[in-house]
């Protein structure tokens, strides 16, 4: 079901743990991971993730939240959407 999938984007400077701190985030909370997309350019870390959150243990909003919070943490920039949002968002 699409309003259990979500999209995470990460962007910031590269360093070393961004996608381990973003995935043992997401184990803990029972967030599938379905598709992982990065790419460095100039230094600059950009990472797409495809969740599912049918088995969460944690509500979409708590979850968006705490992803922010780490991003903070790691001086990263991190957005969650739905991904029907995500989607109609990019079609505009």
């Amino acid at each position: 079901m699409d309003e259990n999938k979500i999209i995470i984007t990460v962007s910031g400077t590269d360093k070393t743990g961004i996608v381990a701190a973003v995935s043992t985030l997401l184990a803990k909370h029972c967030v599938n991971i379905e598709d992982i997309k990065q790419t460095l350019m100039q230094g600059h870390f950009v990472m797409f993730m495809l969740c599912d959150i049918t088995n969460a243990n944690i509500n979409f909003k708590d979850l968006k939240n705490t992803l922010i919070e780490e991003g903070n943490k790691l001086e990263l920039e991190i957005w969650v959407q739905k991904k029907g949002i995500f989607e109609k968002l990019n079609t505009i």
